[in-house]
């Protein structure tokens, strides 16, 4: 019997990360769930699997709640990395039941409708401040200039970090998620490794500063209910400030620069969006659906499963692709095509489940409102070079966007 052709995918080959969408409607078609021997998983490509396995118990982010590494038959990680694991694994994104439901629990409280909405002038005044100085310097890099620092400012303002420090965290953010690409380099661990510690130190202190002086922000908030006996010890506060800077701007920054680059690609899109800022909404929802910020969200097989036939063994690591899921025509009608009017829009770049991304009433607004100020007040705004796109798949976003102002 002949072999079966090799997968059309590779997220170490710059032209398949350019655009891995092509590649997509191969692995769709080729089956409900692949084997990818190079990372030692499960590709699942289609929407309808995707979403289901999200919600699926049988699945975990992690299974050290019920298994060691050896009872898993999984290698535990070089003792090298400890402070990247010590930090990523206590917080909720890593956690399953109950400590993921005590602790998402707690931090709910600062993601409620009412507290989200409240937010919003906030949020929109400095979208129209951080717009209008790039219309004055005539124009200059959306990613940096806009899409980056809007997310960080609001995110650090609700747990409390001080203005002067906030530009530390961005670096140190993506040190840290450079460890969420699939087989990492070293030089990546160890630069992973090494804000991981900074990082943490950074927040200890500024734990120990509210405890002695309380503020308003989620911070002390945590510290309050920990006191008031909501356990939380001071590393799960540490985790969950990390993730909640880390994942409260890595997809903002990305969805926002990634969606301007396809507007600018789809000028008969950018038109009817300017002639008709009505349509914010429905494309927001769309601009993070067609490029999808979070490629891939990876899950551990706690219990056997069967998917079409396959069945998948307890230690299994399953690739859940965002990004091909997004693209499922069974799904989404003409999915490659940009449809800033589109209703029927079942995306899953928000994940779905118990960890469904807790942030995204937040995410919304401030995409909403970059947009509404860059319609607003950079009417003409036009790329001004082709960007150049990161080097990584599972974060998928672009080294900047120069544009003009006109």
């Amino acid at each position: 019997m002949a072999a079966a052709p090799a997968l059309a995918f590779d997220p170490w080959d710059p032209a398949f990360v350019a655009d891995p969408y092509p590649a997509y409607a191969g692995l769709r078609a080729r089956g409900r769930v692949l084997r990818y021997e190079p990372t030692d998983q499960w590709l699942v490509p289609r929407h309808a699997d995707v979403s289901a396995l999200l919600r699926d118990r049988r699945l975990g982010r992690t299974y050290q709640h019920r298994f060691t590494h050896e009872e898993f038959g999984r290698t535990p990680p070089p003792p090298a990395h400890e402070p990247f694991h010590v930090l990523n694994d206590h917080g909720m994104l890593d956690l399953e039941p109950p400590d993921h439901t005590r602790i998402r629990r707690l931090v709910s409280k600062a993601f409620t409708p009412r507290t989200v909405e409240r937010l919003k002038p906030y949020v929109e005044t400095l979208a129209g401040e951080l717009v209008s100085r790039l219309v004055e310097a005539g124009g200059g890099d959306l990613l940096a200039d806009v899409a980056e620092p809007l997310p960080v400012a609001v995110i650090a303002e609700m747990l409390g970090i001080p203005e002067a420090d906030r530009p530390l965290l961005r670096p140190w953010s993506a040190a840290i998620c450079g460890m969420y690409e699939l087989n990492p380099p070293a030089e990546t661990a160890a630069k992973a490794v090494r804000a991981s510690v900074e990082f943490s130190e950074y927040l200890r202190e500024l734990i120990a500063a509210r405890r002695e002086k309380p503020g308003e922000d989620l911070i002390s908030g945590l510290i309050a209910a920990h006191d008031e006996g909501d356990r939380l010890t001071e590393q799960e506060m540490v985790s969950t400030a990390v993730l909640l800077l880390n994942a409260g701007h890595e997809a903002t920054v990305n969805a926002t620069a990634n969606g301007w680059w396809a507007l600018f690609r789809n000028p008969d899109q950018l038109a009817a969006l300017r002639a008709d800022h009505a349509l914010i909404p429905t494309a927001v929802e769309e601009l993070m659906r067609y490029d999808t910020p979070l490629q891939l969200f990876e899950r551990w097989v706690l219990d056997d499963i069967e998917i079409d036939g396959t069945v998948l063994p307890r230690g299994a690591e399953v690739a859940l692709l965002f990004g091909s899921a997004n693209h499922d025509p069974e799904a989404f009608a003409a999915p490659d095509r940009l449809d800033l009017a589109r209703r029927d829009n079942p995306h899953i770049s928000f994940s779905a489940g118990i960890h469904y991304c807790i942030g995204a009433p937040l995410a919304r607004i401030e995409l909403a409102a970059s947009m509404t100020a860059l319609l607003d007040r950079a009417p003409t705004l036009a790329p001004a070079a082709e960007p150049e796109r990161k080097p990584n798949f599972v974060i998928r976003g672009l080294e900047g966007l120069a544009v003009t102002v006109g």
